[in-house]
């Protein structure tokens, strides 16, 4: 890597190390700490394009908690779970934590060894989104994508006051959405969506975001919409005409349906 010097206002001149050349014009820098690392990230205007040969392909994309995503030619990736699988290592590290005095040394070493659970499942997470958006982009020039609105979605279920019994409150399955909510957030769907969407943009492909209402009820052959079709997570049978498939391909099917149609009215104004 190449050593260079960094002018920070208020700061200095700072040696930094560029793992890749800017390009474009640099407008704004941002300082970050993470663990015992600093970095910094560089925004830049008029970056030029890195446009791809075309492939000719479409692809619908169905996001996931079991499985990370699964596209309408039928294929299924499954999700890794960093944060699933680091849990008891985290759960150990934080209780050795509770056990240091505050303000001892012990205790600040032990703050570092949580932090590193932390950025390693962030890493972790951050580089398989980047594979899978770097894959998806090189093989398709048109990708249509569910238009999530996670934080609704990961929002905490309100309570209900117990008519009966005054200070109470009706069960409401917190315990079971905060479940359910850390499963999305490990899913790192926002962060796919958003490499996928910059890494598209650079090598002129399409990404378009459909309503996702309906698609997992809907049959991909003949359209028929009722919540009887999709009869558990993983199966798919059309009460009307039959068809069976994988429940998540079919919802891929009709994302990328639903995102030609959104292409040629567009095309269409």
């Amino acid at each position: 890597m190449q050593h260079r010097r960094l002018y920070l206002l208020g700061i200095g001149e700072i040696k930094a190390n560029y793992y890749r050349p800017l390009s474009g014009e640099a407008r704004a820098i941002t300082v970050k700490r993470e663990g015992t690392k600093w970095w910094l990230s560089v925004q830049c205007v008029n970056v030029p394009t890195m446009p791809l040969v075309p492939t000719c392909c479409e692809v619908g994309i169905d996001l996931g908690v079991k499985n990370q995503v699964a596209t309408s030619e039928g294929e299924i990736k499954k999700g890794e779970h960093f944060g699933f699988k680091a849990q008891s290592k985290l759960a150990s590290a934080r209780r050795k934590l509770g056990t240091k005095q505050r303000g001892s040394n012990r205790r600040r070493r032990q703050v570092e060894v949580v932090v590193r659970h932390h950025l390693k499942v962030k890493n972790q997470r951050r580089n398989a989104a980047h594979q899978l958006s770097r894959q998806l982009v090189n093989e398709y020039d048109f990708i249509a994508l569910e238009n999530l609105t996670i934080v609704n979605m990961v929002r905490a279920p309100k309570g209900k006051p117990d008519p009966e019994r005054e200070g109470s409150y009706l069960p409401n399955g917190a315990a079971k959405k905060a479940g359910l909510n850390r499963s999305i957030h490990d899913a790192g769907w926002g962060q796919l969506v958003s490499l996928l969407s910059y890494k598209a943009e650079s090598a002129g492909r399409t990404v378009v975001s459909v309503n996702p209402r309906f698609t997992s009820q809907t049959c991909a052959e003949c359209h028929y919409v009722d919540a009887g079709n999709r009869v558990n997570q993983e199966d798919f049978r059309c009460l009307k005409c039959g068809h069976c498939d994988y429940a998540d391909i079919n919802a891929a099917r009709n994302i990328l349906r639903a995102g030609r149609a959104l292409q040629a009215s567009a095309c269409a104004d």
